[in-house]
């Protein structure tokens, strides 16, 4: 059974999702039941889905450039931030990158359920490099800042953004990345927090803006 919006978290949710709460609230029946079921999601975290799934990750829109026009959400999984940032920015361009054929899957068929409009992609992030670039580039709970950096940086267009979400070890992270970042061309990596006041726990999210392309020896790197 899914699990109901608390009055506690409904004025943060409407701030967040707008008309398109029932949206939300579909996506969380799904990943109730389906997802539940189909492995995508814990059964012990059915209570959680709203505070720590839902509105964890629809804080990130907070920290999205207002100018962003396309985003891809390297590992999606579950949807988790992808399908969420979709349903609270509608007028993104959504691309879900996912290895797994059977995530894949669901993810279209939340797309279809949900008529999201968003486009669902099997594939590494590596694979994808120098052929696609997007304005954002998103990731959640899925490796360490510097593996995030080399899989996701070289998808991010120039003057876009990587913001992914981290936790209480985000700078720490920022530090331990620090040389990887600048190879890739990474500038002003920075940590922000959104929901505080809002939510028990606040959405911890690391920024890194994409600057000038590195080149390899030959010329300069492929689009």
């Amino acid at each position: 059974m899914a699990p109901e919006l608390s009055p506690e978290l409904r004025p943060v949710a409407q701030r967040l999702f707008g008309e398109r709460l029932p949206l939300a609230e579909e996506f969380v029946r799904l990943l109730a039941d389906q997802g539940v079921t189909r492995g995508l999601v814990g059964p012990r975290e059915v209570d959680r889905l709203w505070e720590r799934h839902l509105i964890n990750c629809a804080l990130m829109v907070d920290a999205l450039p207002g100018d962003a026009r396309s985003l891809a959400d390297v590992g999606s999984g579950a949807g988790l931030p992808g399908v969420v940032l979709a349903i609270a920015r509608p007028g993104l361009e959504i691309t879900l990158i996912e290895t797994m054929q059977r995530r894949a899957t669901w993810l279209q068929e939340v797309d279809e359920t949900l008529d999201l409009g968003v486009e669902v992609l099997r594939a590494r992030a590596e694979d994808l490099h120098g052929q696609r670039e997007f304005d954002v580039v998103t990731a959640r709970a899925v490796a360490a800042l510097d593996k995030l950096a080399r899989w996701c940086l070289p998808l991010v267009r120039e003057g876009g953004h990587l913001v992914v979400m981290k936790g209480s070890s985000a700078q720490q992270e920022i530090d331990d990345a620090a040389a990887v970042l600048r190879r890739l061309g990474g500038e002003d990596p920075r940590v922000s927090i959104h929901g505080d006041g809002e939510v028990e726990v606040p959405t911890t999210v690391v920024t890194v803006r994409a600057g000038v392309r590195p080149t390899r020896r030959g010329g300069p790197r492929g689009r």
